[in-house]
């Protein structure tokens, strides 16, 4: 019985060292093959070197991308310069806009002040017209001293007037001018010119360029025809018209 169980072990060990060898031939096989049976093996990539012939074919192209980002640049240039060009004469308009306004500002601040010192330049002037004829011959000398006192404050008061920038206006034997004057009534005289002043009711006044009260006068009528007025040039030397220099640019 024992004999019979050795030799069934001993015939059944060929067969099983045979199908290990047979096991490990295949994966050796199999793994060598680093894949499915009969597939290739992958060879590693490598950097390709461009030749003399696609280098030359790449170098227009380049040109070309450079002229095209030069041109754009160029473009780009100009833009900035129409730019700062327009910005530095808007800072010149607004330099000089801003030196006009704060000369207008210095020389028109007592515009008010001033408007109402003359009515009462006005008053001195028609307390000294209010004198009887002759009283200054009669001889009083308290008398003469008032007088004389009323004299100096009008003088006074319209140099202090002048000092600030507020000129009279001399518009007797003028040509009407409806800026500065203001007609009150006309004078039938063939001998003057037509529209020229020829009496000055109330004085009038300009603060710089701008009139500050126009003057009332009386006006001919029925002369000849009167002379053309002056021309722009010497127009903006009166008071009251405005500076063509002053002009934004």
């Amino acid at each position: 019985m024992t004999s019979d169980t050795q030799r069934n072990e001993t015939s059944q060990q060929p067969s099983g060292a045979s199908e290990g060898a047979a096991f490990f031939k295949g994966s050796g096989v199999a793994g060598a093959a680093g894949g499915a049976p009969g597939q290739a093996p992958q060879a590693p990539e490598s950097d390709t070197v461009p030749t003399g012939g696609e280098a030359a074919a790449e170098a227009p192209s380049q040109a070309g991308a450079l002229s095209q980002r030069l041109l754009e640049m160029e473009g780009e240039n100009a833009e900035l310069r129409d730019r700062m060009m327009r910005l530095a004469a808007d800072m010149e308009n607004l330099r000089r806009r801003t030196e006009r306004e704060i000369k207008d500002a210095r020389q028109f601040a007592v515009a008010n002040f001033a408007r109402d010192m003359l009515a009462v330049s006005d008053n001195l002037a028609r307390a000294i017209q209010a004198l009887p004829e002759g009283a200054r011959e009669s001889g009083d000398a308290g008398f003469s001293a008032l007088v004389e006192g009323v004299e100096m404050t009008g003088r006074a008061m319209l140099s202090t007037l002048e000092r600030h920038g507020v000129r009279k206006l001399e518009p007797e034997g003028q040509r009407f001018d409806p800026n500065f004057h203001q007609a009150m009534f006309e004078v039938p005289n063939p001998e003057i010119p037509n529209n020229t002043v020829v009496q000055v009711v109330q004085d009038g006044y300009a603060i710089g360029e701008r009139v500050l009260r126009p003057a009332m006068v009386g006006v001919s009528k029925g002369g000849p025809k009167a002379a053309p007025a002056a021309p722009s040039g010497e127009a903006a030397t009166k008071p009251g018209v405005p500076d063509e220099s002053t002009k934004d640019a």
